[in-house]
Order: C-alpha cells, then structure tokens, then sequence
C-alpha cells in the first residue's frame, strides 16, 4: 500500500492533467448541454475530464475504484483505494465562462478518507492534504480562520439549485445566518468554497444536497487546517449525507446552533 504523501502526489498530478485539459477545451454552446436534472448541466467536457482523470488514476494504482460524477455516480465501493472525482465542480461556470471552477479528487483507503486535492483551474493553484500531513496551497500550510465573532464573519454557501424543496427551508436558514454575519457569498464551486475555508478566506459554509465528489478532497482539507466538517446534526460522517456544515471550531459551532434553529 502507497503511504499518503504518494496519494496525494498521484492525485495532483491527475488533477493538472485534467486542468490542462479544461483550459485548452473550448466552451461548448449551450445548444450542445445535457441536463441531468433540473438546472443541473452535463457536456462532452465534463464526460472527457473524467476519462483522463479515470485512466491517469487507475493507472498510478492498479486496482484502485473510481467514484465520479459523471460517468460512475453508483459504483460501490470495493477496493482499498477509492478515488472519489469531480472532474469539474462548477460546470455551470465553466459553461458562462465565469472563472470560479475546479477540479476536485479526494481518496478513501480502507474505508478512511485521508487524501484531498483541489485545482483551481482558472487561477492554476493547487490545495492538498492528507490524514497527519496538513493542508497546502502550494509551499503554504493552510490554517483556518481565527474569527470567532459572527458579526465580522464571511461565509459561504451554495443554493439548492437541484433540489427545489428544499428551497423554503433554505431561505430559512439564509435568513438566520444573514442577519448575524458581515456577508455571504455563493461562487458555485462547493469544493473552492471548502478549501476557501481551509485556507481562512471564508470562516465557515453550509449546503444541502451536496454528493460526495463535490465535498470529498475538501473535507481533508479543511479537517487537516484545524476545522470541521459536519452533517446538520454534528455527526462527522459526511460522505454519504447531503448536508453539510464547515468551518473553524467556534464558527462551526455557531453554524450549527442557527441551523438548528431554523
């Protein structure tokens, strides 16, 4: 078995090859999208990202599985090394041309997940980390934010664009955080905004419906820089609930009481 520090290394370097890939590709036209499901858009893009990231991985860790959204969302897991990829978080910004988009990979040996690695593909900066071996932004370790006071904290979120019943509930909970925080801010790349928050830029997030390729890689990230990340109900194991919440200790805290509130 490959230690840690070699994961990560073979996820990066997966992790640049497809960002190389979706820096070169030329944005496709909006008659050519796929809708997976209400609002929620799929191109040939997304599909050919995953392959070079499937191949790249598979390849480096002979047996290893790989969970991705777009081609193997069901797969179960069955293998000491399970890659889980999103090969481009924030296809909706992709497909404007905003540049708020990533690719994410994260990986579970043994049942542990302890490998995360995140591209911001428009800024080509790379975060990593691994289970005893800190978060980094380049040559950076990571730590998250020493706020503790709502009132001069920035949060992040996304809206529940897939899941329209949820929306009320939503609001509910916007509402609340709204009127304690000094602002909020919704880029639509879940995996940026964790590692945003490893990195002390944003001091917590929250998200409902979320899959386990859009949080994965930013979870370690985030748990490796000295914060948390949790399900509404506190309970840490994350991968396969939609929920989420983030931040340092007494934000994460504080996200969670005014959840609950709500």
């Amino acid at each position: 078995m490959r230690d840690y520090k070699d994961l990560v290394k073979i996820a990066a370097a997966a992790a640049q090859r497809a960002a190389e890939y979706l820096r070169a590709a030329t944005r496709p036209g909006w008659q050519t999208w796929t809708e997976k499901s209400q609002h929620d858009f799929v191109t040939d893009v997304d599909r050919g990202c995953e392959a070079l990231i499937v191949e790249q991985l598979q390849r480096s860790v002979p047996g290893s599985l790989v969970v991705g959204e777009e081609l193997t969302p069901t797969l179960v897991a069955q293998a000491d090394v399970v890659w889980i990829v999103d090969p481009l978080d924030g296809t909706t910004n992709f497909l404007h041309g905003y540049p708020e988009y990533s690719v994410s990979i994260g990986c579970v040996v043994r049942g542990a997940l302890c490998v995360g690695v995140i591209h911001d593909v428009p800024k080509n900066v790379v975060y990593r980390a691994w289970t005893g071996g800190g978060s980094w932004m380049g040559n950076t370790r990571l730590q998250v934010s020493s706020v503790t006071e709502p009132k001069r904290a920035l949060i992040a979120t996304g809206f529940p664009f897939r899941q329209l019943g949820t929306l009320e509930t939503y609001l509910r909970q916007f509402a609340a955080i709204t009127r304690s925080v000094s602002g909020i801010r919704r880029a639509g790349s879940a995996a940026l905004d964790l590692a945003h928050v490893a990195a002390g830029h944003f001091e917590a997030f929250w998200e409902m419906g979320l899959g386990p390729w859009d949080i994965a890689a930013g979870v370690v990230l985030i748990r490796e820089a000295g914060g948390l990340v949790t399900r509404f109900d506190g309970n840490e194991d994350v991968l396969n609930h939609g929920d989420i919440a983030a931040g340092n200790p007494a934000m994460h805290a504080w996200l969670l009481k005014t959840l609950r509130s709500t």
